[in-house]
């Protein structure tokens, strides 16, 4: 089994951050996304979708989606659970992992690859190449303005994002946060329950993986 990645990107992370916290090891093959040679074979025949990360298991089929790989070792190791254990925790999981991945980590994208040059005609992640359209780059950060407020509210009524234990949403809300760097954007210093939910992960080892 191995995992294709790319450590520091946003997507990866997500689930080295996850691996980490299982306690789980695996073979590495890390892909130097930033050199394009993700765009490029072999790599580019390897995985048509030109993303990383892929696990690849030892039968050969590939998982080519961070959070479809998280729950697959959700599956393979139980505990410590990170997608819920009854089904009101299942359900909020996926309810505020799903809100952290439309209203803030798409936000940062639109953002970031309609701006930054190195994306030009790269504008969405993928095999088909696509124009930047600058609006969206404004859109983007606006809707991350806004996202850090609801973020900043919702851990005011709760200690983690989907609740009262830490697990997925956390993950992918904390590595959006750290993300939205990449565009100039951070929270601002008023929001004290964001910023004591992020000191709180900023402790734990897992959020050490690709920095």
């Amino acid at each position: 089994m191995k995992l294709y990645t790319f450590a520091p990107a946003p997507n990866p992370r997500r689930v080295h951050m996850f691996l980490v916290e299982k306690d789980i090891e695996l073979e590495e093959v890390e892909v130097q996304i930033r050199e394009g040679a993700n765009l490029l074979p072999p790599y580019s025949e390897f995985n048509p979708l030109r993303t990383v990360p892929v696990l690849e298991l030892d039968d050969g089929q590939k998982i080519t989606e961070s959070v479809a790989i998280c729950r697959y070792f959700e599956a393979v190791q139980p505990e410590p659970a990170l997608f819920g254990t009854t089904p009101l925790e299942k359900a909020m999981v996926e309810n505020w992992h799903r809100r952290v991945e439309l209203e803030g980590m798409q936000a940062v994208a639109e953002a970031l690859r309609n701006s930054n040059p190195r994306f030009e005609d790269r504008a969405i992640a993928g095999p088909r190449n696509f124009a930047q359209i600058p609006a969206l780059a404004e859109r983007g950060l606006a809707r991350l303005g806004f996202w850090f407020k609801d973020l900043d509210a919702r851990l005011k009524e709760s200690p983690f994002v989907a609740g009262e234990n830490f697990s997925m949403a956390d993950i992918s809300a904390y590595i959006t946060v750290g993300f939205a760097r990449m565009v100039k954007a951070q929270p601002d210093e008023s929001l004290e329950h964001l910023a004591r939910w992020r000191a709180g992960i900023d402790a734990r080892p897992s959020s050490r993986v690709g920095t």
